[in-house]
């Protein structure tokens, strides 16, 4: 039985085993080798380990591609940017993630490549913006904001301009749309987050269906050293298997929380595209955003996200964060603990 005719949710448990022959293993095994004998495939490895590579098979066989494991989600974005020619603008959303729009500005000042900021939601801009464009960057949906772009639509016109996309489906995940199907380029993972789920171990990955892209971008992770450890690769797959039934559970717990939320007195906006596990809400002032922030019990507060446990924060908190967030925007990335605790957790704070 191949991937293709499998159930996303039978991939994520069966892809990147071992053969079922007598006596193999049921999972792969952590392979701590530097170097291998000579004349095969391997040779060293800082090129490939067989680790990565059942990883790389179960994400590949999820996103419907050949993916590529690297060190950390921002390691997966640093290649793909990589790709972009030397002055080359960059179309990306306004609210991306802070840590890609940081490095395309750091990209901008050393004369590197020209970032030009979208609204994604709005289509019509987007596409405005691709017509001499290297890249089109795309994050859907996009952090901390949860705005969603129109994938196909705005892919057809990159298509037509002969510009390339990439699209971070971290929130999605290949269980909630697959962006390779709408004909982008190349698709990027945090893996940190909902694809491992238990806060302990930081891996990207990068999928694409073009070989030529595969090439360049595996050129690129042996040349910059951005690998991940097999310890780490081996317990991103193991968070893997259980993917379809920890979302399913962590979406229906955020729209209980959305609904929670929508009713109370205090919150002036809450920002759900209806799918995923990430919730934003918007208070009056920093400082109901930050008591709020305080008073909660169940859920941590702490950046990052997907894991299995309820976090929350604050986003102005960091500097580097958009300034066109507002500053009493929360994060709040639902667990998988029982919905109504969860729910009365954030009642108690928002009505402390």
């Amino acid at each position: 039985m191949t991937h293709a005719s499998q159930h996303p949710a039978t991939i994520a448990v069966t892809a990147g085993r071992p053969a079922a022959e007598p006596d193999q293993p049921l999972n792969a095994q952590i392979m701590l080798a530097s170097s291998f004998v000579a004349g095969g495939d391997l040779e060293y490895a800082r090129f490939q380990n067989p680790t990565w590579t059942a990883l790389e098979d179960a994400i590949g066989g999820l996103e419907g591609g050949r993916a590529l494991a690297f060190a950390s989600g921002m390691a997966a974005v640093a290649a793909v940017l990589d790709q972009v020619p030397h002055g080359g603008r960059v179309v990306v959303p306004r609210h991306a993630y802070q840590g890609s729009l940081g490095l395309l500005e750091q990209h901008r000042l050393a004369g590197r490549v020209e970032p030009v900021l979208v609204d994604v939601e709005d289509a019509d801009a987007v596409i405005a913006a691709i017509e001499g464009a290297a890249l089109v960057w795309l994050e859907t949906p996009t952090n901390p904001a949860l705005e969603v772009a129109d994938v196909p639509r705005v892919v057809q016109a990159a298509k037509a301009a002969g510009v390339p996309v990439a699209v971070d489906n971290t929130f999605a995940t290949p269980l909630l749309q697959r962006p390779l199907d709408d004909g982008a380029d190349v698709v990027v993972h945090s893996a940190t987050k909902l694809m491992s789920g238990h806060s302990d171990v930081i891996l990207g990955a990068v999928v694409t269906r073009d070989d030529a892209w595969h090439e360049r971008l595996h050129a690129n992770r042996s040349l910059h050293g951005a690998i991940p450890g097999p310890f780490e690769a081996f317990l991103v797959l193991r968070g893997l298997r259980t993917l379809d039934v920890r979302l399913e559970r962590a979406q229906a717990n955020a729209r209980a929380v959305v609904a929670a939320l929508e009713a109370h007195p205090a919150v002036v906006r809450v920002r759900y595209p209806g799918f995923s596990t990430v919730v934003s809400f918007e208070l009056p002032s920093a400082e109901a955003a930050d008591r709020v922030v305080a008073s909660v019990r169940l859920a941590r507060h702490a950046t990052s996200l997907g894991g299995v446990e309820t976090t929350l924060e604050r986003r102005r908190r960091w500097a580097s964060e958009s300034k066109s967030i507002p500053e009493g925007l929360v994060r709040l990335s639902v667990g998988i603990e029982h919905g109504d605790d969860i729910v009365a957790d954030l009642l108690q704070a928002l009505d402390a």
